[in-house]
Formats: C-alpha cells, structure tokens, sequence
C-alpha cells in the first residue's frame, strides 16, 4: 500500500514538473508596462542619469503602447505576418532614432547589441534535431 501511494505521488510531482517546464499550457503576453518595467531593468548596465533615463522611459513606454495596438489592429485584419514584421521595424527604426538622441554612442551601441536582441520574445526549441557541436 505505502509503494503504491509512493508510485502516485511520484507520477503527480512528474506531471506536474513536465507541464511547468512547457511553459504553463499557455503563454500570457506582457502588458505594455510589464515590457517597459523589463526592458528598463536592463537598461540598468548603461548607467543612464535621472533626466535620461525619464526621457528613456517615456520613448519605451510609447513604443510598447503604440506597438501593442498596432500588432492588435494587425489581427483584427487577419494577422498578416509580413505586415506585422513591416510594423515592428518601422516601430522599432523610430523608436531607435529617439534613443540614439538620448544614448551616447557607446550606450546605442550596447543597445543593438546586447539588450534589444534580449527583449525579443524567445521561440521554445523545436523536437531537439538539431546537430550539436562538441
């Protein structure tokens, strides 16, 4: 009986793990302010001061915002996938050229470079085909 009720709990802790780590079943998106209170968090390494990191903020918060409803209006209609990549570019191409006025050339740089690419949502892995080098 006490094996028994070992084997079930052990099948449930299974269960259990192997949904978390597929993410829950069903992801949430950010909201605007989620993304805006994220992507400042990592704004944090460019060392930004107080009047930088406001003007920072709005430019993000409006980017979010505005890419937010751009991308639900884009559904509504049907959910091109070209016109949304179209969208986010000219979005981010905006966004981008606001900063570069803020940024100096070494904080643009790091921003290309290393926290924008962070900030895009991440694909889970495919079946695991993929070769791997050693």
């Amino acid at each position: 009986m006490k094996k028994q009720f070992v084997w079930m709990v052990f099948a449930a802790l299974f269960s259990i793990t192997a949904v978390n780590a597929q993410g829950g079943g069903g992801g949430q998106r950010q909201t605007p302010e989620e993304r805006t209170k994220a992507t400042m968090e990592k704004l944090a390494v460019l060392n930004l001061s107080a009047d930088a990191k406001t003007k920072t903020e709005a430019i993000i918060t409006d980017y979010n915002n505005t890419s937010q409803k751009a991308m639900q209006e884009i559904r509504a209609a049907g959910g091109d996938r070209d016109a949304m990549m179209a969208k986010r570019k000219e979005l981010s191409d905006a966004r981008d050229v606001k900063l570069k006025a803020i940024f100096t050339e070494e904080q643009m740089k790091k921003w290309k470079d290393e926290i924008e690419p962070s900030l895009r949502p991440q694909r889970g892995g495919g079946g695991g085909n993929a070769p791997t080098q050693k």
